[in-house]
Protein backbone atom coordinates (compact mmCIF):
# COMPACT_ATOMS: atom_id res chain seq x y z
CA UNK A 1 0.00 0.00 0.00
CA UNK A 2 1.42 3.72 -1.07
CA UNK A 3 1.43 6.23 1.44
CA UNK A 4 -1.54 7.98 2.27
CA UNK A 5 -1.67 11.60 1.66
CA UNK A 6 -1.76 14.28 4.85
CA UNK A 7 -3.64 17.65 4.62
CA UNK A 8 -3.96 20.54 6.43
CA UNK A 9 -7.55 22.49 5.70
CA UNK A 10 -8.30 26.01 6.50
CA UNK A 11 -11.73 25.36 7.21
CA UNK A 12 -13.48 28.58 7.97
CA UNK A 13 -16.75 29.45 8.39
CA UNK A 14 -19.56 26.58 8.78
CA UNK A 15 -21.57 27.77 6.41
CA UNK A 16 -18.93 25.86 3.55
CA UNK A 17 -20.49 23.29 4.99
CA UNK A 18 -23.45 24.03 2.84
CA UNK A 19 -22.35 26.49 0.53
CA UNK A 20 -20.76 25.89 -3.17
CA UNK A 21 -17.84 28.17 -3.45
CA UNK A 22 -14.31 28.24 -4.15
CA UNK A 23 -12.57 26.43 -1.28
CA UNK A 24 -15.75 24.08 -0.88
CA UNK A 25 -14.93 23.17 -4.64
CA UNK A 26 -11.14 22.49 -4.00
CA UNK A 27 -12.01 20.29 -1.00
CA UNK A 28 -14.68 18.27 -3.05
CA UNK A 29 -11.62 17.84 -5.89
CA UNK A 30 -9.10 16.69 -2.37
CA UNK A 31 -12.20 13.98 -2.11
CA UNK A 32 -12.26 12.89 -5.61
CA UNK A 33 -8.35 12.83 -6.73
CA UNK A 34 -6.80 11.37 -4.16
CA UNK A 35 -6.11 7.76 -2.84
CA UNK A 36 -9.38 6.33 -0.96
CA UNK A 37 -8.24 5.86 3.17
CA UNK A 38 -9.57 3.23 4.92
CA UNK A 39 -10.13 5.45 7.79
CA UNK A 40 -9.63 9.39 8.65
CA UNK A 41 -7.70 10.18 11.89
CA UNK A 42 -8.76 14.37 12.15
CA UNK A 43 -7.36 17.06 14.53
CA UNK A 44 -9.81 19.20 14.21
CA UNK A 45 -9.27 23.21 16.08
CA UNK A 46 -13.12 22.84 17.71
CA UNK A 47 -11.65 19.78 19.84
CA UNK A 48 -9.48 22.01 22.09
CA UNK A 49 -9.55 21.08 25.90
CA UNK A 50 -7.23 19.77 28.79
CA UNK A 51 -6.26 16.50 27.27
CA UNK A 52 -5.31 14.27 24.60
CA UNK A 53 -7.70 11.91 23.66
CA UNK A 54 -9.58 9.70 20.29
CA UNK A 55 -13.13 9.56 19.79
CA UNK A 56 -13.40 5.34 20.22
CA UNK A 57 -17.02 5.11 19.75
CA UNK A 58 -18.61 3.02 17.03
CA UNK A 59 -21.06 5.88 16.02
CA UNK A 60 -19.93 9.31 16.98
CA UNK A 61 -22.60 12.05 16.96
CA UNK A 62 -22.76 15.22 14.59
CA UNK A 63 -21.66 17.66 17.09
CA UNK A 64 -23.02 21.26 16.15
CA UNK A 65 -20.39 23.48 18.38
CA UNK A 66 -22.06 26.85 17.50
CA UNK A 67 -24.75 29.28 17.55
CA UNK A 68 -26.60 31.86 15.63
CA UNK A 69 -26.56 30.11 12.40
CA UNK A 70 -29.18 29.14 10.22
CA UNK A 71 -31.78 26.12 11.26
CA UNK A 72 -30.35 24.35 8.29
CA UNK A 73 -26.84 23.89 9.54
CA UNK A 74 -28.07 22.48 12.93
CA UNK A 75 -29.91 19.85 10.75
CA UNK A 76 -26.95 18.57 9.22
CA UNK A 77 -26.27 15.21 10.30
CA UNK A 78 -22.47 13.38 9.42
CA UNK A 79 -23.35 10.12 10.10
CA UNK A 80 -19.74 8.34 9.64
CA UNK A 81 -19.11 5.49 11.51
CA UNK A 82 -15.91 5.16 14.18
CA UNK A 83 -13.12 2.52 14.49
CA UNK A 84 -13.08 1.46 18.25
CA UNK A 85 -9.83 -0.63 17.23
CA UNK A 86 -8.05 1.75 15.30
CA UNK A 87 -8.25 4.17 18.30
CA UNK A 88 -7.04 1.83 20.66
CA UNK A 89 -3.89 0.98 18.09
CA UNK A 90 -3.33 4.64 18.03
CA UNK A 91 -2.79 4.73 21.62
CA UNK A 92 -0.84 2.30 21.50
CA UNK A 93 1.24 3.54 18.62
CA UNK A 94 1.90 6.92 20.05
CA UNK A 95 3.27 5.60 23.68
CA UNK A 96 4.70 6.49 25.77
CA UNK A 97 2.32 9.73 25.16
CA UNK A 98 -0.52 9.36 26.57
CA UNK A 99 -3.83 9.49 24.68
CA UNK A 100 -7.52 8.50 26.64
CA UNK A 101 -10.26 6.64 24.72
CA UNK A 102 -13.71 8.84 24.32
CA UNK A 103 -15.80 6.66 23.92
CA UNK A 104 -19.42 8.62 24.68
CA UNK A 105 -18.26 12.31 25.55
CA UNK A 106 -17.37 13.75 22.29
CA UNK A 107 -17.86 12.66 18.27
CA UNK A 108 -17.54 14.56 14.85
CA UNK A 109 -17.50 18.93 14.93
CA UNK A 110 -18.11 21.41 12.65
CA UNK A 111 -13.91 21.20 11.72
CA UNK A 112 -14.52 18.21 10.62
CA UNK A 113 -18.07 17.72 8.93
CA UNK A 114 -17.85 21.10 7.35
CA UNK A 115 -15.03 19.79 5.18
CA UNK A 116 -16.03 15.83 5.17
CA UNK A 117 -19.12 17.12 4.10
CA UNK A 118 -17.51 18.13 0.73
CA UNK A 119 -14.66 15.77 0.44
CA UNK A 120 -16.60 12.27 1.34
CA UNK A 121 -19.96 13.27 1.67
CA UNK A 122 -21.23 9.71 1.87
CA UNK A 123 -19.76 9.72 4.55
CA UNK A 124 -19.06 6.12 4.27
CA UNK A 125 -15.00 5.96 5.58
CA UNK A 126 -14.59 5.38 9.53
CA UNK A 127 -13.73 9.23 11.00
CA UNK A 128 -11.90 9.26 14.60
CA UNK A 129 -10.67 12.96 15.87
CA UNK A 130 -8.16 13.72 17.83
CA UNK A 131 -7.99 16.18 20.74
CA UNK A 132 -5.66 19.03 20.54
CA UNK A 133 -4.75 19.26 25.19
CA UNK A 134 -4.96 22.90 25.59
CA UNK A 135 -2.70 22.04 28.29
CA UNK A 136 0.45 20.97 26.41
CA UNK A 137 3.14 23.46 24.87
CA UNK A 138 3.46 23.92 21.45
CA UNK A 139 6.27 21.70 20.70
CA UNK A 140 4.15 18.81 22.20
CA UNK A 141 2.17 18.80 19.10
CA UNK A 142 5.06 18.58 16.94
CA UNK A 143 6.61 15.15 18.57
CA UNK A 144 2.40 13.53 18.67
CA UNK A 145 2.62 14.57 15.23
CA UNK A 146 5.76 12.62 14.18
CA UNK A 147 4.62 9.74 16.31
CA UNK A 148 1.32 9.29 14.03
CA UNK A 149 3.22 8.97 10.67
CA UNK A 150 3.33 5.49 11.00
CA UNK A 151 -0.54 5.36 10.09
CA UNK A 152 -0.36 6.82 6.60
CA UNK A 153 0.96 3.96 5.60
CA UNK A 154 -1.78 1.88 6.94
CA UNK A 155 -4.17 3.75 4.93
CA UNK A 156 -4.98 6.29 7.15
CA UNK A 157 -5.55 10.11 6.37
CA UNK A 158 -4.46 12.49 8.56
CA UNK A 159 -6.19 15.41 7.98
CA UNK A 160 -5.50 18.64 9.94
CA UNK A 161 -8.61 21.17 10.58
CA UNK A 162 -7.96 25.01 11.52
CA UNK A 163 -6.59 28.03 9.72
CA UNK A 164 -3.10 29.22 10.02
CA UNK A 165 -4.69 33.60 9.95
CA UNK A 166 -7.71 33.39 12.51
CA UNK A 167 -8.95 35.99 14.07
CA UNK A 168 -12.29 36.60 15.01
CA UNK A 169 -12.21 40.27 16.62
CA UNK A 170 -10.88 41.80 13.39
CA UNK A 171 -13.68 40.18 11.48
CA UNK A 172 -14.99 42.54 8.35
CA UNK A 173 -18.51 40.50 7.93
CA UNK A 174 -19.22 42.20 4.62
CA UNK A 175 -15.67 41.98 2.93
CA UNK A 176 -15.57 38.34 1.80
CA UNK A 177 -12.49 39.15 -0.55
CA UNK A 178 -10.84 41.47 1.45
CA UNK A 179 -7.82 40.42 3.75
CA UNK A 180 -5.43 42.74 5.96
CA UNK A 181 -1.74 43.32 5.49
CA UNK A 182 -0.99 41.74 8.32
CA UNK A 183 -3.45 38.39 7.62
CA UNK A 184 -1.29 38.57 4.20
CA UNK A 185 2.17 38.93 5.54
CA UNK A 186 1.76 36.16 8.17
CA UNK A 187 0.09 33.74 6.38
CA UNK A 188 2.99 33.87 3.71
CA UNK A 189 5.75 33.56 6.60
CA UNK A 190 3.97 30.49 7.13
CA UNK A 191 3.99 29.05 3.62
CA UNK A 192 7.49 30.10 3.86
CA UNK A 193 8.71 28.19 6.72
CA UNK A 194 6.58 24.96 5.59
CA UNK A 195 8.52 24.79 2.29
CA UNK A 196 12.31 25.77 4.01
CA UNK A 197 11.69 23.84 7.18
CA UNK A 198 8.55 22.45 8.02
CA UNK A 199 10.34 21.07 11.77
CA UNK A 200 10.96 24.27 12.40
CA UNK A 201 7.27 26.26 11.98
CA UNK A 202 7.49 27.39 15.42
CA UNK A 203 9.78 30.13 14.20
CA UNK A 204 6.72 32.01 12.78
CA UNK A 205 6.41 32.93 16.58
CA UNK A 206 8.74 35.25 16.24
CA UNK A 207 7.19 36.75 13.10
CA UNK A 208 5.55 40.38 14.30
CA UNK A 209 2.33 39.74 13.15
CA UNK A 210 1.79 36.43 14.82
CA UNK A 211 -0.38 38.11 17.86
CA UNK A 212 -2.49 39.43 15.33
CA UNK A 213 -2.93 36.73 13.53
CA UNK A 214 -3.18 34.11 16.38
CA UNK A 215 -4.78 36.12 19.32
CA UNK A 216 -5.53 32.19 20.17
CA UNK A 217 -3.35 28.76 19.78
CA UNK A 218 -6.46 26.66 18.86
CA UNK A 219 -6.89 27.26 14.97
CA UNK A 220 -3.12 27.28 14.56
CA UNK A 221 -2.37 24.15 16.56
CA UNK A 222 -3.72 21.72 13.92
CA UNK A 223 -1.12 22.98 11.67
CA UNK A 224 1.44 22.25 13.77
CA UNK A 225 0.66 18.16 13.05
CA UNK A 226 1.34 18.78 9.24
CA UNK A 227 4.87 20.54 9.79
CA UNK A 228 5.52 17.31 12.17
CA UNK A 229 4.29 14.91 9.90
CA UNK A 230 6.36 16.19 6.99
CA UNK A 231 9.35 16.66 9.27
CA UNK A 232 9.00 13.12 10.39
CA UNK A 233 9.51 12.17 6.65
CA UNK A 234 12.06 14.91 6.03
CA UNK A 235 9.54 16.20 3.27
CA UNK A 236 7.63 19.09 2.41
CA UNK A 237 4.24 20.10 2.57
CA UNK A 238 2.92 21.98 -0.26
CA UNK A 239 0.50 24.59 -0.59
CA UNK A 240 -2.97 23.86 -2.69
CA UNK A 241 -5.12 26.57 -1.65
CA UNK A 242 -4.23 30.50 -1.02
CA UNK A 243 -6.72 32.89 0.29
CA UNK A 244 -8.10 35.41 2.50
CA UNK A 245 -11.26 36.11 3.53
CA UNK A 246 -13.26 38.67 5.94
CA UNK A 247 -10.26 40.26 6.65
CA UNK A 248 -8.83 37.63 9.07
CA UNK A 249 -9.15 34.55 8.09
CA UNK A 250 -6.75 32.03 6.13
CA UNK A 251 -8.12 29.35 3.64
CA UNK A 252 -4.94 28.49 2.97
CA UNK A 253 -4.74 24.70 2.78
CA UNK A 254 -1.57 22.16 2.80
CA UNK A 255 -1.16 18.62 1.01
CA UNK A 256 2.36 15.57 2.67
CA UNK A 257 2.16 13.33 -0.52
CA UNK A 258 -1.06 14.62 -2.14
CA UNK A 259 0.99 17.04 -5.69
CA UNK A 260 1.04 14.10 -7.43
CA UNK A 261 -2.59 13.12 -7.79
CA UNK A 262 -3.82 16.74 -7.34
CA UNK A 263 -1.51 17.99 -10.82
CA UNK A 264 -2.79 15.37 -13.04
CA UNK A 265 -4.53 16.59 -16.10
CA UNK A 266 -8.28 16.10 -14.54
CA UNK A 267 -7.61 17.66 -10.98
CA UNK A 268 -8.35 20.93 -10.20
CA UNK A 269 -7.90 22.14 -6.58
CA UNK A 270 -3.80 22.40 -6.90
CA UNK A 271 -4.74 24.67 -9.78
CA UNK A 272 -7.21 27.30 -7.43
CA UNK A 273 -7.04 30.90 -8.33
CA UNK A 274 -5.29 32.76 -5.32
CA UNK A 275 -7.66 34.87 -3.34
CA UNK A 276 -10.75 32.88 -4.32
CA UNK A 277 -13.29 33.96 -1.71
CA UNK A 278 -16.40 31.59 -0.22
CA UNK A 279 -19.63 33.69 -1.45
CA UNK A 280 -21.66 33.90 1.60
CA UNK A 281 -19.17 33.73 4.69
CA UNK A 282 -21.30 33.97 7.44
CA UNK A 283 -17.87 33.61 10.96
Amino acid sequence: MSKMPALFIGHGSPMNTLEKNGYTEAWEAFGRHLPRPSALLVVSAHWYFGATAITAMRRPRTIHDFYGFPQALFDFQYPAPGDSDLAGEIVELVKPQWVGLDRDQWGIDHGTWSVLAHMYPSADIPVLQLSINALKPLDYHLKLAASLAPLREQGVMIVASGNVVHNLQALQWHRSEFGYDWAARFDEAAVEQLEKAPGEILRVLEHPDYRLAVPTPDHFIPLLYLAGLADAEGAKPEPLVRGLTVGSISMACFGLGAELALRGPAACAAGLPEGVPPDQTNM
